[in-house]
């Protein structure tokens, strides 16, 4: 079968591997035919070379050694499925668990896939529904939004989720604020103000009365972000730190943070919970069907995997979401 292999930083070679093998399912395992990959924010450092963490998956001394590397976020067809409530022929949307889903066939731990009921998606527009899954998981975490101000840092793929989430939640104002002039989030994603700034400028100048009393930092991949979502919150405030760190340690004002009583909160989707978040995106996606057309901007062909991760890596004004469409090799 095919997959993209990243050979060095920013540059993929596409190869001929093995097939995985129906008989070589472990229980819990579903075998996919890839029909669509999603690039989350998380997979451009990889892409870039600047971490080369070791995979579940890996057998090499280098992660970048794995075929299919660095994607996670997945819709495929069920060739094989030895996870219950997963069968054949379903089409289903979640996480490739090796994040290997740069290729033709991709095994991957079922509970973290589910089958999404409106059949009328592309897979290229089903994808969404893997972001929004973490999102509105995240939301649940950070507890009743409803009559807050609401920050968002951060109108990428990611960020702008938030915004339509948190607005939808019935957050009284949603602030988005990103260096990139994202026009569309106001129009399309339920942003009442968009700052266009740098996050450090925004924050510190901040009047009391226009401090969040929730601020989601949506941009990750450096430390001082998180710094100035501390800053910017209001007193008695929640600060959530969404997405995968860079870095093992953040440091962070602990005297800020006592002198605001801030809760900070952080987590991540963990697979017992896949399924379930799954389900609730794909009903709110049932119920906002606005988003299927506004979200993704860009769809490449595998071939071009390259390219679709330098467009990701180089967001633009009306850019959200860049995806990959497995066609023929």
């Amino acid at each position: 079968m095919w997959a993209q292999k990243l050979v060095a930083p920013a540059n993929f070679k596409l190869v001929e591997v093995a097939e995985p093998r129906e008989d070589k399912l472990r229980e819990g395992e579903v075998l996919l035919k890839v029909l669509a990959a999603g690039i989350c924010g998380s997979d451009l450092p990889h892409f870039a070379g600047k971490i080369s963490g070791s995979l579940a998956s890996d057998s090499h001394r280098k992660a970048s050694s794995v075929a299919g590397y660095p994607i996670h976020e997945v819709v495929g067809d069920v060739i094989a499925s030895r996870s219950m409530g997963i069968s054949r022929n379903d089409r289903v949307v979640g996480w490739a668990s090796g994040t290997n889903a740069l290729a033709e066939l991709v095994v991957a731990d079922g509970a973290g896939v589910n089958v999404y009921p409106d059949k009328s998606l592309e897979p290229t527009q089903a994808i969404m529904i893997q972001p929004l899954a973490c999102v509105l998981f995240t939301l649940a975490q950070i507890g009743d939004v409803a009559g807050k101000r609401v920050a968002v840092l951060g109108q990428g793929p990611i960020g702008v989720l938030f915004s339509h989430a948190a607005k939808s939640a019935g957050a009284s104002h949603v602030v988005g604020v990103d260096r990139v002039l994202h026009q569309s989030a106001e129009r399309d994603f339920g942003v009442d103000e968009f700052v266009h700034s740098s996050i450090d400028r925004w924050a510190t100048t901040l009047t009391d009365s226009e401090r969040p009393d929730i601020v989601i930092e949506a941009i990750g991949h450096q430390v001082g972000t998180l710094t100035d979502a501390i800053e910017s919150v209001a007193f008695g405030g929640t600060v959530y730190y969404f997405g995968v760190p860079d870095d093992p340690v953040y440091p962070i004002s602990i005297h800020a943070m006592l002198r605001k009583n801030v809760t900070l909160i952080s987590g991540y989707v963990t697979p017992p919970f896949r399924r379930r978040a799954i389900e609730v995106a794909a009903r709110y996606l049932q119920q906002h069907p606005e988003l299927v057309g506004a979200y993704v901007t860009h769809v490449f062909d595998h071939t071009d995997t390259e390219k679709a991760f330098l467009r990701a890596s180089s967001p633009t004004s009306e850019q959200h979401k860049v995806v990959i469409a497995m066609g023929s090799s």
